[in-house]
């Protein structure tokens, strides 16, 4: 992706912020593009080539970005700032201070607030309600505060983590408000907190120090109103960014001078890439841009000092807004558990229901008894005078015996499973972070886990949607070529040794060097010299348009040679830079740029021109234009934009061979896989002109509607252009990126690439991803209207069910079809009835390109397959207007790339190439997926057969909820003995090796298919545990038979006996064993030996000495040794059998990667290009 708002950004556009008067713009510059190796293919083509202008962008795309996020401004609604007068600024409307505060909680909201999150959790309300129903003396089966630990240890352990985050966001807030700031108090400057700063205060603000708040600026060290600020703290991007004080308040000496005004602005939002206000000033009203307000966060740059008026403080400063954390997502695993979770609550409410009737049917049978019998006499003897004992009526009493079996069975819903879950995510999130094979040297970027809780999604992938520039290829871009004057100019390979340009800049006298290589055309370098003839002129007006169109910041550095200075262009896209770049290489090097005007070394000699104004991109022009003032006092406008919006506004009239040349060219470019620009300039007449700067001046100082005033003032001066030509720029791909796409096709994984490229540059670029073949079918769908769309995808499906009838190989899979949807298409299918067909049309097709689309259409794109599909989809980009496709998708993935962090500040994961996603998705995934598949299942079957020995304990107990397990034996089972296995488990078990994941992509369709988590494995899980929990029971039981044990023996014997059975069980299922899982398991048991004798030492616990009483005797350790065996040796012999008749593809890679010899091996081996190693 390569744009730095989340605006549309098609094959090629600029967003720019306006510039207004004397200011000088903000360009957000982006162009996309793909290359191409000249491939041949089948292509089954479906236009419609009517004469409506194509549209290539969503619906209401013209309110995307800024113009959706901000909503019509009159002047009731706006924001009244008195310039030096805090008070009366304050005095209507009291303003946020400065103060902020990110941490939750204070000290006394901290337990109730962190309590009533913590119970957004359904179950914690269910195990809650059971601890209020142990304290009833009716239902009092457990001590009342033992029934109470569970659920206060889980409340306790994560209160305590929430604590310990909430601290370190209080101390680095109390850091944050804290600091100081210059503020001009009664004429002078003094030092003050940060947060004791006000709206409508002056700040000064020292060079390489922090803005405290949001302020416009009113002026600077720099003579002419430059300010130079880094936004990394923002947005994450690091090149400089211009900023402009308006030349009225520049002028004033703030300190000596005292300034008063008024300053009108909106109410405050988080888009950090606009603004509109007015400033009125010595009775004049001037225009405020993004230009002239600088954002909290920043830092100021190669300026000296800036004075500026505080217009957003604290939790309204643009910062702030965008404060928000990873998004909130939940697994489809942890979806498909709350529905067994449901199941087993249903088991519970039969297994009580069962309890209660057979009590019901119990009281019946022995009512006559009653008088004697114990808990249920009617008369009380153990007084001098018999009274009459207290019993319930029938109804109540099997009421109070269900409600007593569902706290003696409560963990069968397992409570601890939801802190195991997160500690092994976190455990899992660790070794990702820190793995080696996803650390990015060239960004110096490591992989990060950002949303924990779909750590497992990473196994289930089915659908990958990708953008291209910065995510495929490198965003880095390299001017290649030009078309001038309807002439193709191509530069010819040349290497630089210092990565310097190879010579000074051309004709400067300036010992100059530019930091990009740039590879130098020698005739039209020796064309660009002659200004006399008109190839000349149009080739000086071409790199002129270059060097003057953007908002670069030329940046003089100092080299080892002091006689040589080293030129260094601060842009915000890596396009501008190629093209500034390219323009000094041929010897137009922009020197100096202003808030009024700028100087261009042109051969040696410097020529400044005037900005007398800009007009920025938008979805519907799709092209930028700057007004320039010559020093002649000649007016010109230089337009460059995609070539869909240039051609149309050409003027015809002058020839058209040029233009038709340069059309051809444009084609050309495009298929070879370059980034192209078209560019064209018009002389303005002096009506044109003041017609036009009237009409500019009343736009910029509008608050209603200044955007789209001035569009219509872009749209009435871009018109009767003359065609200068157009540029290529080369985007490489990323390293890997063809073993990686290769890779996860064969693994099963349905990639889709959305970009704003031409049809041509995408298929180029497919091609050389190897996501196209030479022998793969083409499907183009490019119509312009509803109806057309429908008939092209018609004719599609009818195509693609012949070929599937005339070869039976397609009906397989193993025919290859690409389809190719534009921009333009999708504006009519999306969000239509038209979307059902275009998702069968494109299931039946194995590769998706999708051209010119707008954010908002690959964010319907990606919800078109989500609301068709129960498969998991995930999104990869690496700019803004990846930010609603990364949202949108199930796991979203954003890249450390050259356009800032937006796409990583909104995604789930974040990485430096698109290669990782390989390792991420083959190796870490699949072992995520495998891991926390199995530990859910293990929690269900450990508590489940818990459980089932109490319940069929109870069966012989007269259904009286009679326990022979203490309430810690209960406790303890599921808090110490079993959880810390099945966490350590969780998180280092790998059944295969990261190299056999990595060769043999083929795995990982064992987490599509649902293989380690399903239905049936559920219930055959719970059929063991069934049959283990008789085991465990009965055998014990039937060795005891006629003995003299009492109840509190055999319940440390049954204790005993569940937890190696279950601990055993893990063991069986561990494939790669690490001293931590040893551990866990033998020390879990060697603890509930412990904990057991502890437990029956204390004299008032109901079974005192109890284990040592059992445990003297050999039938103690037998029964322990028979339950473990007979319990598990069915489930060793299924496992046996199954791998023998049965095996599935992990059984077999386990076996190749354990046996066989890997050079006599016959698999296939995929290999993936690792990263470079230092």
């Amino acid at each position: 992706m390569d744009s730095n708002s989340d605006r549309e950004i098609h094959e090629n556009t600029f967003n720019v912020s306006h510039l207004t008067g004397n200011s000088s713009p903000s360009s957000h510059h982006s162009i996309q593009s793909r290359i191409s190796d000249g491939h041949t293919a089948k292509e089954v083509n479906f236009n419609d080539l009517g004469s409506k202008r194509a549209r290539h962008s969503s619906k209401g795309s013209d309110s995307e970005g800024y113009g959706s996020l901000c909503k019509e401004m009159n002047d009731d609604a706006a924001r009244l700032i008195y310039i030096n007068d805090p008070e009366k600024t304050n005095e209507r409307f009291e303003f946020a201070g400065n103060y902020i505060r990110t941490s939750k909680y204070t000290f006394f909201t901290f337990l109730p607030r962190n309590l009533f999150e913590q119970f957004h959790r359904v179950a914690y309300i269910y195990f809650l309600v059971i601890a209020i129903l142990n304290q009833l003396p009716q239902l009092a089966v457990f001590g009342r505060g033992a029934s109470v630990m569970p659920l206060a240890f889980v409340l306790l352990v994560t209160a305590i983590k929430d604590a310990f985050e909430d601290y370190r966001r209080y101390r680095s807030d109390k850091s944050e408000n804290n600091r100081l700031a210059w503020v001009l108090v009664n004429g002078e400057f003094q030092q003050v907190k940060w947060k004791r700063i006000r709206v409508g205060q002056i700040i000064r603000v020292f060079s390489n120090d922090t803005l405290p708040c949001d302020m416009v600026l009113l002026s600077t060290s720099d003579s002419t109103g430059v300010a130079y600020v880094q936004t990394t703290n923002l947005d994450g991007e690091s090149s400089l960014k211009t900023r402009y004080a308006r030349q009225e308040t520049q002028m004033k000496n703030i300190e000596r001078d005292k300034i008063s005004g008024i300053i009108k602005c909106e109410e405050p939002h988080r888009f950090i890439y606009g603004f509109h206000g007015n400033m009125e000033i010595d009775g004049k009203r001037v225009s405020l841009g993004a230009l002239n307000i600088m954002l909290r966060g920043c830092q100021l740059k190669n300026t000296d000092w800036v004075l500026g008026i505080v217009v957003y403080a604290g939790f309204e400063t643009k910062a702030m807004l965008n404060n928000s954390g990873a998004p909130s997502k939940r697994s489809r695993l942890e979806t498909r558990m709350n529905q067994e979770i449901i199941f087993l609550s249903v088991c519970l409410v039969a297994l009580c229901t069962i309890v209660s009737i057979c009590h019901g049917i119990w009281l019946v049978i022995h009512k006559d008894g009653f008088v004697l019998m114990q808990f249920y006499r009617k008369e009380d003897y153990s007084k001098p005078k018999v009274q009459n004992y207290k019993f319930y009526s029938w109804g109540l009493e099997i009421l109070f015996v269900f409600l007593m079996a569902v706290i003696v069975f409560q963990i069968m819903i397992p409570i601890s499973l939801y802190i195991s879950m997160e500690l092994v995510r976190a455990g899992q999130a660790f070794y990702m972070n820190r793995d080696k094979n996803m650390f990015d040297e060239v960004s110096n970027s490591r992989f990060q886990c950002r949303a924990m809780n779909i750590n497992e999604d990473l196994g289930q992938i089915k659908y990958v949607f990708s953008d291209k520039t910065g995510t495929l290829t490198e965003n880095k871009m390299e001017f290649r070529c030009a078309s001038i004057g309807g002439r193709d100019y191509s530069s010819p390979e040349e290497k630089s040794e210092d990565g310097l340009l190879e010579c000074p800049l051309q004709g400067s006298k300036q010992p100059f060097r530019l930091k990009m290589k740039v590879n130098v055309d020698p005739e039209l370098s020796r064309l660009s010299q002659y200004r006399n003839t008109d190839e000349g002129r149009c080739v000086q007006d071409f790199f002129i348009a270059l060097a003057a169109c953007n908002t670069i910041v030329p940046v003089t550095v100092d080299t080892p040679d002091s006689s040589v200075k080293l030129i260094d262009y601060q842009g915000e896209s890596p396009d501008e830079q190629a093209l500034a770049y390219a323009a000094a290489a041929y010897g137009f090097a922009l020197v100096e740029r202003t808030s009024g005007h700028l100087v261009i070394d042109i051969h040696g000699e410097r020529m400044r021109f005037d900005v007398l104004g800009l007009h920025e991109f938008d979805s519907d022009r799709k092209r930028m234009s700057v007004v320039l003032g010559y020093p002649d006092k000649i007016v010109k406008v230089f337009v460059k934009g995609a070539d869909t919006s240039m051609f149309n506004i050409m003027d015809r009239s002058q020839g058209s061979s040029m233009l038709d040349n340069t059309a051809e060219h444009v084609h050309l470019y495009a298929s070879r896989g370059l980034r192209t620009l078209v560019v064209g300039m018009h002389e303005l007449s002096s009506y044109e002109f003041e017609h036009w700067q009237s009409s500019y001046q009343a736009a910029s100082i509008a608050l209603v509607g200044r955007a789209a005033l001035l569009r219509r003032v872009a749209n009435n001066i871009e018109h009767n252009l003359r065609i200068l030509g157009a540029s290529g720029i080369e985007d490489k791909l990323q390293q890997g990126v063809r073993q990686a796409i290769d890779c996860l096709r064969t693994a099963g994984i349905k990639v889709l690439v959305l970009t704003g490229d031409k049809p041509e540059t995408a298929i180029s670029i497919g091609y050389s991803s190897k996501l196209l073949t030479s022998d793969m079918s083409q499907v183009v769908i490019n119509s312009n209207s509803k109806d057309s769309c429908r008939k092209s995808i018609i004719d599609a499906l009818a195509m693609l069910k012949k070929l599937a009838t005339d070869s039976p190989e397609i009906q397989g899979g193993d025919v290859q079809v690409a389809l190719i949807v534009d921009g333009t298409s999708l504006v009519h299918i999306l969000d239509t009835e038209l979307e059902d067909d275009l998702f069968r049309l494109s299931s039946m097709c194995s590769v998706v390109l999708c051209c010119r689309v707008a954010p908002m259409q690959k964010s319907g794109i990606v919800a078109m397959i989500k609301k068709r599909t129960d498969d998991i989809t995930l999104a990869i980009g690496d700019g803004a207007n990846d930010v609603s496709m990364i949202q949108m998708a199930d796991v979203g993935v954003g890249i450390s790339g050259q356009e800032g962090r937006q796409a990583v500040m909104a995604s789930d994961f974040s990485m430096g190439q698109f290669r990782f996603l390989v390792p991420l998705l083959l190796v870490h995934g699949h072992w995520n997926y495998q891991r926390m598949s199995y530990m859910i299942l293990f929690n269900f079957y450990r508590n489940a057969v818990f459980v089932l020995i109490l319940f069929w304990y109870v069966l012989f107990t007269g259904f009286t909820l009679t326990t022979a397990l203490t309430e810690w034996s209960s406790l303890l089972y599921s808090v110490l003995y079993t959880s810390f296995p099945t966490i350590f488990v969780g998180i280092l078990n790998k059944d295969l090796s990261r190299k056999s994941l990595m060769k043999q992509p083929q795995l990982y369709g064992v987490g599509q298919r649902e293989e380690n988590y399903n239905r049936a494995l559920f219930w055959l899980t719970m059929i063991d545990t069934l049959w283990q929990s008789l085991a465990a029971f009965f055998l014990p039981f039937i060795a005891y038979w006629g003995t003299a044990i009492d109840s509190s023996s055999l319940g440390d014997l049954w204790v005993i006996a569940a937890v190696i059975m279950v601990n055993i069980n893990l063991a069986m299922d561990v494939h790669r064993w690490h001293w931590a899982i040893h551990s866990a398991i033998w020390g879990s048991i060697i603890a509930t030996f412990i904990c057991v004798m502890i437990i029956d030492i204390v004299p008032t616990m109901p079974g005192y000495w109890a284990f040592f009483h059992v445990a003297k005797t050999e039938l103690f350790w037998v029964c322990l040794a028979i339950v473990t065996v007979a319990a598990l040796v069915p489930r060793f012999a299924a496992k046996v059998c199954v791998q023998l008749f049965w095996p599935s593809d992990i059984q077999i890679a386990r076996e190749i990667e354990k046996f066989w010899n890997p050079q006599e091996s016959q698999v296939k081996m995929i290999e993936i290009l690792d990263p470079p190693r230092r």
